[in-house]
């Protein structure tokens, strides 16, 4: 099953620790070597974004920056075997911020990836 990991947080006011980049990188290494991670990437700042939506049969388009408080920062892909195997490697990388960047806070969501077998077959 894979699973879309989303992060959100706050814009913080100082660049992350670099303890903290070497503690994620080796996290990343050892979920590729796992198996379960597929893919990551740092997101830019919805200043640079835009959001498309459909209401009332119209279509508008809208350039960021957003005011949410939080912004979306990251994202990372996992094939695992369950939800709870998602949410454990999520915890695992929300811990290293709490134990190597004093004050980050932030909010991470995991949202399983639909795919052919979450679909009724064709009648």
């Amino acid at each position: 099953m894979r699973y879309m990991v989303l992060l959100r947080a706050a814009q913080p006011a100082t660049p992350p620790p670099a303890d903290l980049m070497e503690a994620i990188a080796k996290l990343g290494q050892e979920a590729t070597v796992a198996g379960a991670l597929l893919d990551t990437a740092g997101l830019a700042p919805s200043a640079s974004a835009a959001r498309v939506r459909m209401a009332e049969g119209e279509l508008s388009v809208t350039d960021g920056p957003f005011t949410e408080s939080k912004e979306l920062i990251s994202y990372a892909m996992y094939d695992v075997r369950s939800k709870e195997e998602a949410v454990e490697w999520t915890a695992r990388f929300m811990r290293l911020h709490r134990d190597l960047w004093a004050g980050w806070e932030g909010q991470a969501e995991v949202v399983k990836v639909l795919g052919p077998e979450d679909f009724a077959p064709p009648a």
